[in-house]
């Protein structure tokens, strides 16, 4: 019997990645023109079954669209996916929750994310993961259930739940995240350092955390950009998926997509009293603090300068994200 191709090479694989030295990288690459050993990201995934921290696993995915489901399972720590370029390195799939199953069922928000990231320390790098679904409802560009995951120089772009961090710790560093309804949201502890955040259409959300009670932080947003797809776009900052839902900007640059209230309560006049918005130095024609809505916070100098990356996401192991990327680049333009 004839042994096809990626299985032959992905069990050379295994067996070379079984006899390196400890602290040496696993490297795999990826092309969807067929010019690479694997042709799919997730056959690259499937090929080595986990990294760790001194010899991690690297995934080179060469440019082009990866129309394509990717799982990374929970026993595959220490995996990186690492682009070229974002605006051309794409995984995409169109899942969106009113759709089918072989039972007539809709298949449900929860089942649909183009990529699914169940392990700790994942690390992606000028990659765009996208759902192109469009305006039809819950539609998943990535979910992230893995603890200190690291996004640098990623685009995300959806429209309706684009982002489900559900738990664990997440760092986006210049990152660019689009959509129009609750397109970042979740119950994990994320922080957004320099990212760009693009409301679509009209009458949308940017935020629907659902933060835990005895969570500290939900989602920091620190020197991020908030844009629109185009002048007649209106957003609310947030609403809360559930009723402790914590969400703060930080030195952000707002344009008049935000809606002058700036939170939504999503009808729940319990949040009032329960949800954690905050704002510090917003700028811009989005910044209104004289218009927010009374039960969102205003944050002092004192306050804003307690909340670091350190505070927020060392957790109890201390973690903090890498300082520098795995390819040694700045963001991609």
């Amino acid at each position: 019997m004839k042994i096809p191709a990626p299985v032959k090479y992905a069990t050379l694989v295994l067996l070379w990645c079984l006899s390196r030295p400890a602290g040496a990288q696993t490297r795999l690459t990826v092309a969807a023109d067929g010019s690479a050993p694997f042709k799919s990201v997730q056959e690259a995934v499937m090929a080595v079954p986990a990294g760790s921290a001194t010899n991690p696993v690297i995934i080179h995915v060469q440019p082009g669209t990866y129309r394509e489901l990717v799982y990374v399972q929970r026993e595959k720590r220490w995996f990186r996916l690492v682009g070229d370029n974002p605006t051309n390195t794409i995984i995409v799939y169109g899942l969106y929750a009113g759709m089918t199953n072989l039972e007539g069922k809709p298949i449900g928000t929860f089942r649909t994310p183009t990529t699914t990231i169940d392990a700790d320390d994942f690390t992606a790098e000028k990659i765009t993961f996208a759902n192109s679904a469009g305006p039809v409802g819950q539609a998943l560009a990535i979910r992230v259930d893995g603890d200190r995951a690291v996004f640098r120089d990623c685009r995300f772009t959806g429209w309706q739940d684009t982002i489900l961090l559900n738990r664990g710790r997440q760092y986006f560093e210049h990152c660019y995240i689009s959509g129009q309804t609750d397109f970042i949201f979740g119950a994990a502890t994320a922080w957004f350092e320099g990212c760009e955040l693009c409301a679509c259409g009209a009458g949308g959300y940017l935020t629907a955390a659902s933060t835990p009670e005895d969570a500290p932080y939900g989602f920091i947003f620190s020197h991020c950009r908030i844009a629109g797809e185009s002048p007649a776009t209106r957003t609310y900052l947030g609403r809360p998926w559930r009723i402790h839902a914590g969400t703060i900007f930080l030195d952000t640059e707002m344009s008049s997509v935000v809606r002058p209230g700036g939170w939504s309560d999503w009808n729940k006049p319990e949040t009032h009293q329960t949800a954690r918005y905050g704002e510090f130095n917003s700028t811009g024609a989005g910044a209104a603090p004289a218009g927010r809505v009374p039960w969102a916070k205003p944050l002092s100098a004192a306050e804003a300068a307690g909340i670091t990356v350190e505070k927020v996401l060392g957790g109890a192991d201390g973690w903090q994200p890498p300082a520098t990327s795995a390819t040694g680049g700045g963001p991609a333009k």
